[in-house]
């Protein structure tokens, strides 16, 4: 029974002091490693200090340093104060004593690692808590907080043990979190499920890929993860001296790294970033996600992995011009025959700049769900693959081409009505609501019921696992409307060209 008194939580670190908001307790704020600020700077996560008596859990913490208006723009909305103190985590739970555990779902934002928070209103995670699983979001370092090489920091570091990918060790400390204390707010630390959307879904690819990340959790969805390539470490400490170069510090030690100010990076040039995916050949990730999952050497646990019918939206924040790739081709080796696969497995589309959004889409996003599939089964373990081409009733004239990047977050969250008041003129409507249960419920299944030996997951529709045969993909809409599919080799000729493709048709920028 619920206590309606309980705010009071114990944690291995001190008690911790939430509120009760419409039925579900709500914990904001809390650390889950110490604040890497001045000497713990580009140092992976150290553990925090103890406290004594209660700290409060009631407001959200500051996210990693980033654009405001660019995140309000694209990334969900204003993320609140900056600061590099900013590893802290949230907690919504229905039941802090239930009778059996429940399920545990980690949320990883999004936003080309540059940009995003855990409070983000798309993310609170009230309405999946009220189905009864216990929510955890976090915020992570970002940009070069989160990513950086150079050399001054390599030297503070044996042979083999170097890190660049901070940002991963801090979702890493994370989940170390929710190992130790996930527990007292009810959940079950042996049912952990991570998901994330983006940059948030590369995380969770990452993770799978990491051997740091071993046993810290149980399955995992990715909602639009991009097939760009990981940046090699070699390149990334040449940007990395770049960068101590434009701030005027030849020779630059790691004394003199630490002390620009926080604030200084992220208005700098995309040339000195390494976004928007993490660095190959550090501890935490010694080899690039995609040679992990092509080699069937990630870890061997069930997945769920899909995208979206208009992820060319964002590929302008990626540096990558959709209506260029198509004219690129005309000039590359031999560009007959691959014009002709492509005019012919997009029939009927010849215009350019149509036909290379369409296939930026498809090489970038749709290709990478068939590639981590096949990985899937190679190893034995279940996936689930999605497309969602669901538009809001009121907004289908203004995405005539589908569902944009990330535009699933709120049905998969079941935020529609938290997103209410940013709406305007176009209010989400009752059959936008209902869709958005049918979808989070899969979501709530996958983490209730998803196991290495599940063959199916319930819902409205049975969705089996997908089997390269039958290559079965969940379709959550079709041309805008609502709806539930299974759709038999989906894309088939696409993705299996596409997938000897795409190294050589997408290219980050610098």
């Amino acid at each position: 029974m619920k206590n309606e008194q309980l705010l009071r939580i114990g944690t291995a670190e001190g008690a911790l002091r939430g509120r009760l908001e419409e039925g579900i307790f709500v914990f904001r704020g809390i650390p889950y490693a110490a604040p890497p600020t001045g000497k713990l700077r580009w140092q992976p996560p150290k553990p925090v200090q103890p406290w004594q008596g209660e700290r409060d859990a009631i407001q959200w913490s500051a996210a990693s340093w980033q654009n405001r208006d660019y995140c309000v723009a694209v990334g969900g909305g204003d993320p609140g104060v900056f600061s590099e103190d900013c590893l802290y985590l949230n907690v919504w739970t229905p039941e802090t004593e239930p009778s059996k555990p429940l399920p545990v779902m980690v949320w990883i934002h999004g936003g080309g690692f540059s940009i995003g928070a855990g409070g983000l209103t798309p993310y609170i995670g009230a309405p999946l808590a009220s189905q009864g699983v216990v929510v955890v979001t976090l915020n992570y370092r970002l940009g070069h907080l989160g990513f950086f090489a150079h050399p001054a920091l390599d030297k503070e570091y044996p042979v083999g043990e170097v890190v660049n990918n901070f940002a991963l060790l801090d979702q890493i400390a994370a989940l170390q979190w929710v190992q130790r204390n996930i527990d007292s707010f009810g959940g079950d630390r042996h049912n952990v499920t991570i998901f994330g959307e983006s940059s948030g879904a590369r995380s969770v690819l990452s993770l799978f890929a990491s051997p740091l990340a071993v046993g810290l959790f149980h399955k995992g969805i990715a909602q639009s993860p991009y097939a760009l390539p990981d940046i090699p470490r070699e390149t990334a400490l040449k940007t990395g001296e770049k960068l101590s170069h434009h701030f005027n510090l030849t020779n630059a030690t790691a004394e003199q790294l630490r002390a620009l100010p926080a604030e200084a990076f992220w208005p700098l040039d995309p040339a000195f970033a390494n976004g928007p995916v993490a660095i190959a050949g550090d501890r935490v990730l010694p080899q690039p996600v995609l040679d992990v999952f092509n080699a069937s050497r990630q870890q061997k646990l069930p997945l769920m992995i899909g995208s979206n019918s208009d992820e060319a939206s964002v590929l302008n924040y990626f540096g990558v011009n959709p209506g260029k790739i198509i004219k690129e081709l005309r000039h590359a080796r031999r560009p007959g025959l691959r014009l002709k696969l492509i005019r012919m497995l997009y029939d009927g589309v010849y215009d350019d700049d149509r036909l290379g959004r369409l296939v930026a889409r498809d090489v970038t996003f749709t290709t990478m769900g068939y590639v981590v599939a096949l990985s899937q089964h190679r190893i034995g373990v279940p996936v689930w693959r999605y497309y969602f081409d669901y538009v809001s009733e009121n907004s289908r004239d203004i995405y005539p081409e589908g569902t944009w990047h990330g535009n699933e977050i709120p049905y998969v969250f079941n935020t529609l009505d938290a997103l209410a008041s940013t709406m305007g003129k176009r209010p989400f409507t009752d059959n936008d609501r209902l869709f958005a249960r049918k979808v989070s419920e899969y979501w709530l299944n996958f983490a209730r019921e998803a196991s290495v030996f599940s063959h199916q997951l319930p819902g409205e529709l049975s969705w089996p696992a997908w089997q390269p045969w039958a290559d079965k993909v969940m379709r959550f809409g079709e041309k805008g409307e609502a709806g539930l599919k299974l759709e038999n080799r989906f894309m088939r000729r696409r993705t299996q060209l596409f997938r000897l493709l795409m190294k050589h048709m997408v290219r980050l920028k610098r």
